[in-house]
């Protein structure tokens, strides 16, 4: 168009012509000034001059936006280009290569190159350069945390220095600068490669002049950066899969030759399933796995396996031969729980011997489970015992529904028993490790008895129920030697009085276990660790013992058989023995007392003596029952 030309458009009105034309060539932004520049030359209104300018910033303002979504489509179809690469990967090399050149062309830079961290060497060397020149520079092998690649390694973020030499915000190296020196490098872009969080590379872009790389050219070299991070994920996938499908060819080979060996490993991973489904114990294991190897397969605890043995397997984490026999240890962390252990098999084959492995280790979860079962149902027995002695004020019905789930039964007779280990002295931590055994043996009894117990006063305290058949001093003294036998150790153990109706007074089980307690402590003065007793047991002094003071219960069970013969046949036997007791045990003296014949006094002693028993007359037995006369005879109403 010839000047006079655009005179005439500018003239007529027709404003933006001139920046459609410039549009839609392709102009440069400095060639946008020449309508306005014209307008004024050729003297026209300002009015128009306006309209051109904004014509211009217009016309401007599109050509940008046209040349963004250029320079975009350009960086997308980059991107999916890669990702085709990607997709049909074949070589490693070839695809970190076409990214290396695609950043380099859009980014505009004069090279671009990516480095690899090596675990292996504890550094990070180059794996592909693209415009790079000098030889040094391509062959750099570079410590961790070093120049710029090892400030975005450290921080897992991109970073940029518009001059390297001059940054002081990395740590340079002779060898670095030098190679940058050579290349001749000033402006540099990294960014990570990450596979999850771990940074396992970084790709630059760098030029050879000072320059500021812009936000979105930082995102597309990123882009980048995650493809060939995928790219290298992926050829290490299919290293893994060929690596794999390796493997499993040679398994397949082996599964060929050796198909009855793996239906015989199935039925036993079939087998313990169930057992473990339908709560199979370990000896259910043991069994199932004797019938499957043909053999005798038993559980032993640690201390009854041969230790060598033991330990060999637990360090190795195999079964291991002990003579003719297997063993496989049966452990959880560092802790043995015992052992499976395979009788008079010498030739054991690897499947079978990996039988035995793998019922070992299901052996062992069943008995964490076990175990952390029980401890979950030891401290809720305990919490239940604790709120029996301390919280006085708990309603009675919650209290029944507690010990209902734990199957107790508070209404019905109980004994309380307080239980102490009595074995030499020891420091804090043995001390401290006894009382967790005794309190788990107890818990354990408590347990198995439907009963209650709970750590307290340095040992143990249950409440466990009384069969008519039973004892109190019966039950004390059983408890004593199972709980002794548990720990190794002397345990000594006093019972209360049996008690019921638990819930019915806030009191009784506190008052009980300060009985038990009492006869605890009169057992150990007495030198008797280890043994078990009741308040009855100490006849006399068990009124001191007895929290109560139970002094008509001490009567009956000292003379109450005589009581009640002489209310059924109306005899004068306790008359006769407290005539007997005050003449001095003289018959002679006793039926001048009573006025009969001495025969009849015989008569009557005997006749107590059926009923108290032969030894009656024994010095202790004596003393209680001119005890029990006594009291009989200030519990009575004074008759006017």
């Amino acid at each position: 168009m010839s000047r006079e030309s655009r005179a005439h458009v500018l003239a007529s009105g027709g404003v933006e012509a001139p920046f459609l034309e410039l549009l839609a060539r392709g102009a440069s932004a400095d060639a946008y000034e020449q309508p306005v520049l014209l307008a004024r030359a050729e003297g026209l209104p300002p009015e128009r001059v306006a309209a051109l300018e904004r014509a211009k910033l217009l016309a401007l303002g599109v050509r940008s936006e046209m040349e963004g979504r250029r320079r975009r489509e350009a960086e997308l179809s980059a991107l999916f280009e890669t990702a085709h690469d990607l997709a049909g990967l074949r070589d490693l090399d070839s695809v970190l290569r076409a990214i290396v050149q695609r950043a380099r062309s859009l980014l505009a830079t004069d090279v671009a190159y990516l480095s690899l961290n090596d675990p292996e060497r504890g550094d990070t060397y180059m794996r592909v350069t693209e415009g790079s020149v000098a030889a040094r520079f391509q062959q750099l092998r570079l410590g961790m945390g070093e120049g710029l690649g090892g400030l975005v390694a450290q921080t897992a973020r991109p970073y940029v220095t518009d001059d390297y030499f001059e940054d002081a915000r990395f740590r340079h190296t002779m060898t670095i600068d030098a190679g940058v020196r050579d290349e001749g490098l000033v402006a540099i872009l990294g960014v990570p490669l990450m596979l999850g969080p771990h940074v396992i590379g970084v790709l630059f872009a760098a030029d050879r002049r000072a320059r500021v790389f812009e936000r979105e050219q930082i995102a597309l070299l990123g882009s980048f950066a995650a493809l060939a991070a995928a790219a290298i994920d992926t050829t290490n996938l299919l290293t893994e899969t060929r690596s794999a499908l390796a493997d499993l060819e040679r398994a397949n080979e082996i599964i060929q030759d050796r198909s009855g060996v793996i239906e015989r490993a199935a039925e036993v991973h079939d087998r313990l399933a169930e057992l473990v489904l339908r709560g199979g114990g370990v000896h259910d294991v043991a069994a199932a796995v004797s019938r499957i190897l043909g053999g005798t397969v038993e559980f032993t605890e640690a201390d009854a396996t041969p230790g060598a043995a033991l330990e060999a397997s637990r360090a190795e984490g195999h079964a291991v031969r002990h003579r003719d026999d297997w063993v496989a240890a049966v452990a959880a962390g560092g802790e043995l729980l015992g052992a499976l252990v395979l009788r008079a098999r010498p030739g054991l084959d690897p499947v079978d011997q990996r039988t035995l492995e793998r019922a070992a280790m299901v052996t062992s979860l069943l008995l964490l489970a076990r175990r952390s079962a029980a401890e979950a149902e030891r401290r809720v027995r305990g919490e239940l015992l604790d709120d029996l002695l301390d919280a006085r004020h708990r309603d009675p019905r919650l209290l029944r529904e507690r010990a209902a789930r734990l199957h107790a039964d508070l209404d019905a007779a109980h004994v309380v028993l307080a239980a102490r280990i009595d074995g030499p002295p020891a420091d804090a931590d043995q001390e401290a490790a006894a009382r967790r055994r005794l309190w788990s043996a107890a818990s354990h009894l408590a347990a198995t008895r439907h009963g209650l117990a709970a750590a307290r006063d340095g040992g143990t305290v249950l409440l466990l129920p009384l069969t008519p058949d039973v004892t109190a001093t019966e039950l004390a003294r059983r408890t004593a030697v199972h709980l002794g036998t548990a720990v190794h150790e002397a345990v000594t153990v006093g019972a209360s009085a049996p008690v019921d109706d638990l819930t019915a007074r806030p009191d009784t089980v506190a008052t009980a276990y300060a009985e038990g307690r009492r006869c605890l402590e009169a057992l150990r003065l007495l030198g008797r660790t280890g043994d078990g007793a009741a308040a009855e047991d100490f006849g006399f002094l068990g009124l001191l013992l007895a929290g109560d003071r139970d002094v008509t219960r001490f009567v009956e069970r000292t003379i109450g058989e005589v009581i009640a013969y002489d209310e059924r046949r109306g005899t004068e036997l306790l008359r006769t023995l407290d005539a007997y007791f005050a003449c001095g045990m003289s018959p002679v003296r006793t039926k001048d007392e009573l006025h009969v014949h001495v025969n009849t006094v015989a008569q009557r002693l005997e006749r107590v003596g059926r009923l108290l028993g032969d030894d009656w007359q024994r010095p202790d037995r004596l003393l209680e029952v001119q005890l029990a006369l006594r009291l009989r005879r200030l519990s009575s109403p004074i008759r006017s």
